[in-house]
């Protein structure tokens, strides 16, 4: 299933894409499971697909994309996790994944605008897999830290470099408002099969920036599962987004930085392109 929270007609909902519509099971579900969290935390995936044919269609042309979790609980982010992006920072090797933290308020969804903060012109791009944990995860390893997951989603993690290189820690440059995409939707893990050679790609004005395959990540899915259920429980909807690959913007000579009408797309195989313009940071 691909599953999506939109709104429509100024109301949140959530459903299954079906064509170019969307099945809106959140008006069908609604009462008892008003968010697709709240779908996730109650192991109900299955009353998804018995709503289905029962549930309205929303045209997706009118509605808005938001994250397809608008609000994990926890949103943990993988570091210098593709050998060659580790060596085109200058990075030594290490034995454990390197960790950051995201906040809700960061995301955005596909075809909505991620912000270029005013106080920095050092907005880069980072198409990555997401994956969502649809079961509560504490020191699982191998099969059942892959089970945990529930879906996988397309994700940018859009850095703003001068922030993030103000220390070694990565965290102001990784959660200013609006700066990471998150998107279309969660495939769920049975459709998506096993990650492997699947492609990643960015593209940012059309133009191929960063080209790999999931199997070039150094800690795979049940790996990174496996080291953060060591440390702090997982629970259903919690997303980590597992790295990105080489050929990021601020390596590059001269650098290229993301600029308001700029548009950057990140395309996943077996999951789409989730896509971003980028705009000039709102007023608060």
């Amino acid at each position: 299933m691909k599953l999506a929270t939109v709104c429509y007609q100024g109301h949140v909902t959530y459903g299954e894409v079906v064509g170019d519509e969307l099945a809106d099971l959140g008006a069908v579900l609604g009462p008892a499971l008003p968010t697709l969290k709240s779908v996730l935390a109650a192991g109900a995936l299955a009353a998804c697909a018995a709503a289905r044919d029962a549930a309205p269609r929303l045209p997706l042309a009118a509605c808005q994309w938001l994250p397809p979790i608008p609000n994990p609980g926890k949103i943990l982010c993988v570091g210098l996790n593709y050998d060659l992006h580790r060596q085109e920072t200058g990075r030594d090797a290490h034995p454990y994944p390197t960790l950051f933290t995201r906040f809700a308020d960061t995301l955005v969804g596909h075809d909505q605008p991620m912000r270029r903060p005013t106080v920095s012109a050092k907005f880069d791009y980072e198409g990555e897999l997401a994956l969502i944990l649809g079961r509560p995860a504490w020191r699982l390893e191998g099969q059942a830290a892959r089970d945990a997951v529930v879906g996988y989603a397309a994700f940018n993690d859009g850095s703003v470099r001068d922030f993030q290189n103000h220390t070694t820690q990565f965290t102001p440059g990784k959660n200013f408002p609006a700066t990471a995409g998150f998107g279309p939707w969660l495939v769920t893990a049975d459709e998506m099969g096993a990650i492997g050679p699947q492609p990643i790609e960015t593209r940012l004005n059309a133009q191929i920036v960063q080209q790999a395959r999931l199997s070039d990540m150094i800690f795979d899915v049940a790996a990174i599962i496996a080291y953060v259920s060591r440390f702090t429980p997982l629970s259903p909807g919690d997303v980590i987004a597992t790295g990105t690959p080489a050929g990021v913007g601020a390596k590059r000579q001269p650098p290229l930085w993301m600029k308001p009408g700029d548009v950057v797309e990140v395309t996943i195989g077996g999951l789409g392109s989730l896509r971003n313009l980028i705009a000039d940071e709102a007023p608060v």
